[in-house]
């Protein structure tokens, strides 16, 4: 088992700087209320008096510390000899490497949190057992099956016009994690943006002029995925997609988020 080492505890050491700050202590009570300094100078010990009270007391709670810890010793010892053997063994191997603290208190919550099956002393939550399961969606059937929106931002806009939504998206159809940033693109750039809920890739409209969404696509990708992402993508909007592969999605010249 994994237990604190005890030390033998250092008696009560009397230093001038306690005693400064007894005094100090002493000093701030009597001039909190001016009007009774005289009477608590007369209730208050003197340092001499203090410095023993406190080497008497010094002994009492360490005493009062060293039977507290060995009660909680004794009661984790309890606990542990009346689980089966072969759990038993399993809890001593696990508190030997766990990154608790020796204390008596850290093997009680251990054996609780077992008990009450938070914790696997076969699988403890500490140690990595290197699988990971990914959550992929490798055929879906609609875009937000596929991918959720992590993101959102107001990009363009002037002086005479409304910046545009930008929305960014995060999902993973089997060959890892890939990121889509959709942005609404005019064939006529002096036109501007209003948001309209008719369109479902969560895009900004546009009043007269011809529009298109430009969504770019980041992270290991096949030709396969990327065209079932246009799909996807189409058939949850009204306006043409164009998908693109891209190496970073850096912010374009004339794009700073406002």
């Amino acid at each position: 088992m994994r237990f604190r080492r005890w030390h033998r505890p250092e008696p009560y050491r009397d230093t001038s700087r306690k005693r400064a700050a007894f005094k100090r202590k002493q000093r701030l009570e009597r001039e909190a209320l001016p009007l009774f300094a005289d009477m608590i100078a007369a209730g208050q010990n003197s340092v001499d008096e203090e410095m023993a009270h406190r080497a008497v007391w010094w002994d009492e709670a360490e005493r009062d510390e060293r039977n507290r810890r060995a009660a909680g010793w004794r009661k984790a010892r309890a606990r542990l000899f009346a689980l089966p053997d072969d759990l038993r063994h399993a809890v001593r191997d696990l508190w030997r490497a766990c990154p608790y603290p020796a204390d008596a208190a850290n093997l009680l919550d251990l054996l609780h949190q077992i008990a009450v099956g938070r914790v696997d002393p076969h699988r403890p939550p500490w140690i990595f057992d290197g699988k990971l399961n990914p959550r992929t969606t490798p055929d879906p059937s609609r875009f937000d099956e596929a991918f959720r929106q992590i993101g959102q931002r107001k990009v363009g806009g002037g002086p005479k016009t409304v910046p545009a939504d930008e929305f960014l998206f995060c999902g993973n159809l089997g060959s890892g994690i890939l990121f889509l940033r959709t942005r609404v693109r005019l064939n006529e750039p002096l036109e501007s943006f209003y948001t309209s809920s008719s369109h479902r890739l969560r895009g900004s409209h546009v009043g007269r002029a011809g529009h298109w969404i430009d969504l770019e696509v980041r992270g290991d990708c096949s030709d396969g995925e990327l065209e079932l992402i246009r799909r996807l993508a189409q058939e949850a909007d009204t306006r043409p997609v164009v998908v693109r592969r891209v190496e970073s999605m850096t912010a374009t010249k004339g794009e700073a988020a406002t």
